[in-house]
């Protein structure tokens, strides 16, 4: 039976009657369910959120990694509700079921979610808070950066960044070599 179409708002209190812990967006009006992550996936995920949580750490200050959070594109925002792997925000905790001003999402994009990662990542191009988005791939050491210009604007290619390279997030100064966030898989 398909699920009756909705706005982030009715999303945010909808029960799924899904009991199995699985996660859910809101894609143009329709909750989706999100398959549960393989082991690479899982595995880069948890990681990448350890290093990223032991700089934001270091650091000291309002940064901090938030893991599957929700996020709210501009571009049909009454509509959408997307969950990236992990989102980057220095604004302070709000106890909402919504990450607020997120400065950089990453996602993790496997062999089964291509066109959807790839559309959720055109879509956190609207998001005005937004800084960076990461892009790593579960078949091979590789990421793709995306940052936003002084201008504004976005580039047409991401930077890709090989196995050897080191992923940058100016944003909130962290720097690591690629491999770090795959060593817990058998890609490296």
């Amino acid at each position: 039976m398909p699920l009756r179409r909705m706005t982030v708002a009715e999303f945010l209190e909808w029960d799924s009657g899904d009991r199995t812990g699985a996660l859910w967006q809101l894609r143009d009006g329709e909750p989706e369910i999100m398959a549960p992550a393989s082991d690479p996936h899982g595995s880069i995920q948890a990681s990448l959120a350890y290093l990223l949580t032991a700089h934001l750490d270091g650091r000291g200050g309002p940064c901090r990694v938030v893991v599957a959070p929700g996020v709210v594109p501009a571009q049909r925002s009454e509509q959408n509700c997307l969950v990236p792997d992990l989102g980057i925000t220095c604004a302070p905790p709000a106890g909402a079921r919504l990450l607020h001003e997120p400065v950089v999402l990453i996602e993790i994009l496997s062999p089964t979610n291509v066109s959807k990662t790839r559309a959720n990542v055109v879509a956190y191009r609207t998001i005005p808070s937004v800084v960076e988005i990461v892009v790593l791939r579960s078949t091979s050491i590789v990421a793709e950066v995306l940052r936003r210009g002084p201008d504004g604007a976005w580039p047409q290619q991401p930077d890709l960044i090989e196995a050897d390279g080191e992923l940058r997030l100016d944003s909130i100064g962290f720097a690591a070599p690629l491999r770090a966030a795959y060593r817990s898989t058998d890609l490296t």
